[in-house]
């Protein structure tokens, strides 16, 4: 429980992001964006929203099952209006891993959320796909908080 805590208040966020996933590509696009978070349920629950430079805003909703001892986050994007498959996890001294099923198009994907160099005033995020079921790893998003 609490495990999101850090992310509570408002943050400016560097995302980093491939432009083509699982295309073996390099080529990178970064942005800003700003974001804020909220906790509820006494820590067992945590809302963000992200407003991106084209409008579209994403809220990820992140829940804590006390019996499981597993997160799972949910995230949804204003322009699909949809939950995405969420990824399921837990932090180890601070270093929180997740894993879901999900696809990219047509293709199926495993993928992997990672949350690491916790700190007051700084975060790192970190989205990767598989398609060898964890065997190798694309990491295809990076977000950087900071933070406002």
């Amino acid at each position: 429980m609490g495990d999101f805590d850090f992310l509570v208040g408002s943050w400016t966020v560097l995302n980093r992001r491939l432009t083509k996933r699982l295309a073996g590509s390099d080529d990178w696009v970064e942005f800003t964006a700003p974001a804020k978070s909220w906790s509820l349920f006494e820590g067992k629950a945590n809302v963000d929203e992200i407003i991106f430079p084209d409008g579209v805003r994403g809220l990820t909703l992140r829940l804590f099952d006390p019996v499981a001892r597993k997160w799972s986050l949910n995230w949804s994007s204003s322009d699909t209006g949809r939950l995405f498959p969420p990824v399921f996890g837990s932090f180890t001294d601070g270093h929180g891993v997740f894993y879901g099923e999900d696809t990219e198009g047509d293709t199926p994907v495993r993928v992997r959320f990672v949350w690491s160099d916790i700190t007051e005033d700084s975060a790192r995020w970190e989205q990767a796909f598989s398609v060898d079921g964890g065997e190798s790893w694309e990491v295809n998003w990076v977000m950087t908080f900071t933070r406002a």
